[in-house]
């Protein structure tokens, strides 16, 4: 081996691939990860940073990258790191951390490989919590890594939700409106039940209390 391939540096976010071309399964799909994006960028009450992406690509290896492996989690979230921006999540590049949390938004046609590729590869790189939610039937299961690095079944409480351990959070289906369409969605929601809320329901509630507030005092000059 020559000493210049042996210390041939690995490729950098700029350099590798970011985008397929591909759009996601259906619109419901694509409105399902916006809410739960919005929810946690704009109403998660954390002190310490986070990352969260969204149909981004995860380079896990230089190997996966030669290979042209574009594995893109549909959601994902990594603890106590800057958020910043970023083209893709390159693990090299961010000190070796993998997701904490991945949701896998599946479809008749990704069922296959989100219940088998995916959940090993996730499993074997030891991403904590991993989600699958199909968004036209509303069925979800989720999966926690256990004591001897195998997932094993995460199962919802008595009120329904699922809860997440390492953010503190739970996730369960709503019914209501986003972004215009009603419909049954799945949400982050607070360990007690409340939900995260949308930036048009913190709208909702500012324009409630000026009207509530110019009712009792009067218009605000």
């Amino acid at each position: 081996m020559s000493q210049a391939h042996q210390f041939e540096r690995p490729p950098t976010g700029d350099e590798l691939p970011c985008e397929d071309g591909e759009p996601m399964e259906t619109q419901k799909h694509r409105r399902q990860l916006s809410l739960l994006i919005e929810q946690i960028e704009l109403s998660w009450d954390r002190p310490e940073d986070f990352f969260v992406g969204g149909n981004m690509f995860f380079y896990f290896s230089v190997t996966q990258s030669k290979r042209n492996d574009f594995r893109g989690p549909d959601f994902f979230m990594v603890l106590d790191t800057p958020r910043g921006m970023r083209k893709s999540w390159v693990v090299w590049e961010e000190g070796g951390r993998v997701p904490d949390v991945v949701i896998e938004l599946t479809s008749e046609s990704t069922a296959e490989e989100d219940r088998g590729p995916k959940k090993r590869t996730y499993e074997f790189l030891r991403v904590p919590t991993y989600v699958i939610h199909d968004p036209l039937t509303n069925e979800t299961e989720a999966y926690r890594l256990d004591a001897t690095g195998r997932y094993v079944p995460l199962a919802p409480g008595p009120d329904g939700r699922i809860f997440e351990p390492r953010t503190g959070l739970s996730l369960g289906v709503w019914r209501g409106v986003f972004q215009g369409y009603e419909d049954t969605w799945l949400r982050w929601h607070t360990a007690e039940g409340e939900l995260l809320e949308t930036g048009e329901e913190r709208a909702e509630q500012l324009a409630a209390r000026l009207a509530e507030y110019e009712r009792r005092f009067g218009p605000v000059e």
